[in-house]
């Protein structure tokens, strides 16, 4: 089977049709279109579920008005051709009402991953992903890394990639620099890995 690089599987249009039917036909089933690239996305299971609440609280807590809206589509890469459902994006409260599946990334301050036990994981999250985000200008793109058991805080987009990327083990503390300006003690997601 060929790989065809150079053009993507379909039109932003065509995949956004395919994944409003996939989403009425097939309870849980996610579709992404990143890098030109048609993608199934994980089911949480519950301790994935758990690192999205402790995060809402600490960053409701930092932030009262603004909130990790889990789950959301956004437009992603060069041009908002992609799109992707980060595991959360922080956005004031009401910055998405009324777009629809597939918003405007322009309001997000930080997107969120959290690993699956996938075998995508490796390429989705720490290469597509980041370059996404950067491409889209998202200023914070946090990967909470069950597998290695590690927070990679990436920043500083510079429209191709993210030029800062800091990487802590799970049981230190971790600074998300500004606009999110939050500290993580990330001692507690040590109960929520394998």
């Amino acid at each position: 089977m060929t790989v065809m690089t150079d053009r993507p599987h379909m039109t932003t249009e065509e995949f956004e049709d395919l994944a409003r039917i996939a989403a009425q036909q097939a309870e849980g089933l996610r579709l992404e279109f990143i890098g030109g690239v048609l993608r199934s996305k994980a089911m949480p299971d519950g301790d994935h579920g758990r690192v999205i609440l402790w995060l809402t609280r600490i960053c409701m807590q930092h932030h009262p008005d603004f909130w990790l809206h889990p789950g959301q589509g956004i437009k992603a890469e060069q041009y908002r051709e992609g799109r992707a459902i980060p595991d959360g994006v922080l956005a004031h409260e009401d910055a998405f009402v009324g777009q629809g599946d597939w918003v405007d990334p322009g309001p997000i301050l930080m997107a969120v991953e959290v690993t699956s036990w996938d075998s995508d994981t490796e390429r989705r999250d720490r290469i597509e992903r980041p370059r996404a985000y950067a491409q889209t200008g998202i200023p914070v793109y946090l990967l909470i890394d069950r597998l290695k058991c590690q927070v990679l805080v990436h920043s500083d987009p510079d429209g191709n990639g993210y030029e800062t990327v800091r990487t802590v083990p799970f049981g230190k503390e971790v600074k998300l620099p500004d606009p999110v300006g939050i500290t993580l003690h990330t001692e507690p997601l040590k109960d929520w890995v394998r």
